[in-house]
């Protein structure tokens, strides 16, 4: 992650150094293997300045969940975001059908970013978002794939600023990063987080 690409739309010496110490931490971060990070363009109108990432959780040669996470920074602040700071994501993975057929899966899925951001002590503010859950049945030419279902997680929130008004970036994505692996499936990264649980047996995953 030490190279920015197109991620870093303004990251360099014209942008506050607020934002610019909060993009390099999010390059600097060290992730669990499984999950493959780089950036990608950032959104031209949503603040001044912002920087994007997308991921993909890999087994093999198989996707098993995928999002983007992008930093957004207003230095004059923003009134919805109570802050000069903003994290805005997408999540997706596919179900089985059963799974995904379950009346509480939106509340646990948002109870996972939740979760994630808690168990990391970090310190936020103003979160929002929708959990979506969708099934694709395939008819005609098409009618051999079987049925597919996917579970979607669009949310924001305000990072609380630290010193110098940086809020603690990698941390932010370390936990963004607990999401996609719960999403996928896969297991607690380490010991201190044997209480938490992931998605079940999830559709076949798809290969790359």
């Amino acid at each position: 992650m030490d190279n920015a690409k197109e991620g870093d739309r303004d990251g360099g010496g014209a942008a506050p150094p607020a934002f610019q110490a909060a993009v390099q931490a999010l390059r600097g971060s060290r992730l669990r293997p499984q999950i493959e990070i780089e950036p990608t363009r950032a959104p031209q109108r949503l603040a001044p300045h912002a920087y994007a990432l997308e991921a993909t959780v890999v087994d093999g040669d198989q996707d098993l969940a995928d999002g983007r996470l992008v930093l957004l920074h207003d230095p004059d602040g923003h009134d919805a975001w109570r802050g000069t700071f903003r994290l805005v994501t997408l999540v997706r993975a596919e179900l089985e059908a059963e799974m995904a057929a379950d009346p509480l899966l939106p509340e646990v899925c948002w109870s996972w970013l939740t979760g994630a951001l808690s168990a990391r002590g970090l310190s936020y503010g103003e979160p929002s978002g929708t959990v979506t859950r969708a099934s694709s049945h395939y008819f005609g030419g098409l009618s051999e794939r079987p049925a597919a279902s996917q579970i979607e997680i669009r949310a924001s929130w305000t990072p609380r600023e630290g010193l110098g008004g940086v809020p603690d970036a990698a941390g932010h994505l370390a936990s963004w990063c607990d999401l996609l692996a719960q999403v996928a499936g896969l297991p607690p990264a380490g010991p201190g987080d044997a209480s938490i649980v992931t998605l079940p047996q999830r559709r076949d995953p798809q290969a790359r």
